[in-house]
């Protein structure tokens, strides 16, 4: 930092510390404005332009410095000035102290505050790429984040200041305006009589009402805009659209329907998505059958001796295809037909807010739900075109098992698979970037999974990255070579067939979306609020096409508000909360995780405390021989509240519920370990957790007084019988 900001920044430290040290901010109460009112109302008398002038001057420097205190002076100026007068000048006092702020923080603590507000800044951010200075004017009018804070957080962005300035102007004088109203409604006050006077009641019922009916004046002003610039239709064929039959559109498709209203949902391919066709169904009965596969091979352990499984691998898929077909009744058109939705097959174009086209026909619907999904992501690798890559998505056609795989990627679609198939027979090599499998989760949870597969024979390589691909080797063999680099060395892997699994990528072309300027965040998925609604008041997202989670419970989670707010959100709006959102890799051992993990909680600089259960010290698991992993349960210090629970080990997932439920609910560790578990039962590994953690905060000093009270006891006996 040069001289002459280091110079700013300590008038600036001064003017605060002197603020704090003078009293003022004590001053600043409202009993304190009361008793001082008849003083100011003289001194404004006798000197008018001076007293206003020093009101105006302290109001600017008070913003400029972020001092706290602007909303009671706000209510002086109108008991002192009136409601003409006090709103003139603290309309243009809040605004140009405010752009002071603005130009503080952009000269002076950019890089510190990025830190500070990094979440707030994200989101700020990606409202005014959205929505320019209409996205400033909705946070002055209605105040999602203290005024402070966007005079700051806005310095930081890339807003001109004579925007920032007219748009606060503006946006800030509604509020002012109900403030100032308030403070002349006390300024009126001649008895506590007068409390209860109608004018007065109806100031501060007006300031509580005001955000709602900001916010609905700026729903109204957004949609008038829309509808000017796109042709709103005067009436629709529906209420809801919903483009895409995946987890996500059918759950939307179902609630919409349940409430009565008129419901479309468009599929251009098989109803159930991902998850019923390339996802979850199919994956979870290929891993139970490799599971069958190695339980076979671990019998010896338990004194089971039987041959060497063989593997007819056309057959494991037919039972992969046939779990498939019983499950798609549930999801089927027949299905949601009958339910009272309209099916519709096609490949659906928005051509306005209101009009979606599929095929030949246009639906006008006053809302519309994307729920599009994602895609495998495949990277540009040289030499790519050598070979047909294999993805979750046309992994389900093969019919001969692949004798070695690679599989690019060790991420919970990369691990699954791969042991999957490397429990049914294939050599595989998995090939991961980072240097854990699982790199979202813990270490320690990623090393217990490490451990596992290794020993079963699947090789390793962290730390890698692919490269290209290349022609197999010239003695005959006709696989082809991944090349990769690894600690600056060049490696070489034969194989087969490669697995691609390095992460997915939304399904947002095709849909007119950039027709009407909605786009994409950093992650590739479509640009939504917490509500889940786009730049569009009528345009909604839900599922893996909006993120962050890629789940099919995180697909129904959202499906729910995305809905809701879709029929309903006139009236109230929902936000997702994302912060009990429980996750599984079904490997084994299992890993599951709900809140947050350590990784997590540094990251966001969280003060916890850690309980750790190992599944050796179970008796059921003890019993049936799985006592690989543990229970790691995170707490705030002291406390028994649960900030999140990790757990790697067989039925993890199932394990993992407990955890979810008590956070939902708000149930603590003590509560865990006063419920009843049947014995033996894995589930008995919560409770242990819960006992572990209270004998970590035992009160020792109660339990010294009760050794001393029953040594008490003791000898008062011993002396008796003598």
């Amino acid at each position: 930092m040069n001289r002459k900001r280091l110079i700013i920044l300590a008038v600036i430290v001064l003017a605060i510390v002197l603020f704090f040290v003078s009293g003022a901010n004590e001053a600043l109460t409202l009993d304190n404005i009361k008793n001082q009112q008849a003083r100011f109302q003289s001194w404004f008398v006798a000197d008018p332009w001076l007293v206003a002038g020093g009101f105006f001057a302290i109001y600017v420097a008070m913003a400029a410095l972020s001092l706290p205190g602007a909303a009671l002076l706000t209510l002086l100026a109108g008991a002192l000035f009136g409601l003409g007068w006090g709103l003139l000048i603290v309309s243009f006092a809040s605004a140009i102290g405010a752009t002071l702020a603005f130009l503080i923080a952009r000269l002076l603590a950019q890089k510190p505050l990025e830190r500070r507000f990094s979440r707030q800044l994200a989101s700020i951010n990606r409202g005014i790429d959205r929505e320019g200075a209409f996205y400033l004017f909705t946070l002055r009018l209605v105040p999602i984040f203290p005024f402070f804070i966007i005079n700051l957080v806005m310095g930081l962005t890339r807003m001109r200041t004579l925007t920032f300035y007219w748009v606060s102007q503006v946006g800030m004088l509604p509020g002012t305006l109900v403030y100032v109203n308030a403070g002349q409604e006390l300024g009126e006050l001649q008895s506590l009589g007068g409390i209860l006077s109608p004018g007065l009641i109806a100031s501060f019922v007006l300031i509580g009402i005001f955000p709602l009916l900001a916010r609905w004046i700026v729903d109204l002003v957004k949609r008038r805009r829309i509808a000017r610039r796109y042709g709103k239709p005067q009436g629709f064929d529906y209420d809801i659209v919903v483009i895409g039959a995946g987890s996500a559109g059918l759950v939307a498709s179902y609630i919409a329907t349940a409430v009565k209203s008129r419901v479309a949902l468009i599929e251009r391919d098989r109803m159930g998505g991902d998850c019923l066709n390339t996802g979850c169904v199919p994956s979870k009965a290929l891993i139970r059958a490799s599971r069958i596969a190695q339980t076979v091979r671990d019998g010896e352990r338990f004194g089971i001796h039987a041959e060497k499984p063989r593997i007819d691998f056309k057959q494991v898929m037919t039972h992969v295809h046939r779990a498939i077909d019983e499950i798609a009744p549930h999801d089927s058109p027949e299905r949601y037909e009958s339910l009272g939705v309209e099916v519709i097959k096609g490949e659906a174009r928005l051509q306005t807010p209101w009009e979606v086209r599929v095929d030949e026909r246009v639906l006008t619907t006053r809302h519309v739900i994307i729920a599009s999904g994602a895609r495998p992501k495949v990277p540009e690798l040289p030499g790519l075109d050598l070979i047909k890559v294999l993805t979750s998505e046309n992994l389900w056609q093969l019919d001969t098992l692949p004798g070695r795989l690679a599989v690019l990627g060790g991420g919970p679609i990369g691990c699954e698979l791969g042991q999957a198939f490397a429990r049914l027979g294939s050599r595989v090599t998995i090939v991961q970037q980072a240097d854990q499998l699982l790199p979202r989760e813990d270490a320690d949870v990623a090393e217990v999974l490490l451990t596992q597969m290794r020993s079963e024979g699947i090789e390793v390589r962290l730390g890698s990255t692919a490269t290209a691909i290349e022609p197999g080797p010239s003695h005959g063999d006709d696989g082809k070579v991944l090349v990769i680099e690894h600690d600056g060395e060049t490696q070489r892997l034969v194989f087969d067939r490669l697995l691609v699994a390095v992460g997915r990528e939304a399904n947002v072309t095709g849909l007119g979306l950039e027709g009407l300027g909605i786009g994409t965040n950093a992650r590739g998925t479509l640009d939504v609020d917490e509500t889940l609604r786009s730049l569009h008041p009528n345009i909604w997202a839900c599922g893996d096409v909006a993120g962050p989670y890629q789940l099919t419970h995180a697909s129904a989670h959202q499906a729910w508000h995305a809905t809701v707010n879709a029929l309903f959100g006139e009236l109230k709006r929902f936000r997702v909360n994302y912060r009990n959102m429980p996750a599984v890799t079904f490997t084994q051992p299992e890993v599951a995780r709900v809140g947050l993990n350590e990784r997590d909680a540094m990251a966001q600089d969280i003060a916890f405390e850690i309980t750790r259960y190992e599944f050796a010290e179970l008796d059921r698991a003890i019993a049936e021989g799985e006592t690989t992993g543990f229970i790691k349960v995170l707490t705030v210090p002291g406390k028994d509240r649960i900030l999140g629970a990790s757990i790697v080990g067989d039925h993890a997932g199932e394990l993992l519920a407990e955890f979810t439920l008590a956070m939902t609910q708000g149930i603590g560790l003590n509560k865990l370990l006063g419920t009843i578990h049947p014995y033996p039962t894995f589930s008995e590994a919560a409770k242990a957790s819960a006992g572990l953690w209270k004998n970590a905060h035992k009160p020792e000093r109660v339990l010294g007084w009760l050794e001393r009270y029953f040594a008490w006891r003791r000898h008062g006996r011993d002396h008796g019988r003598k």
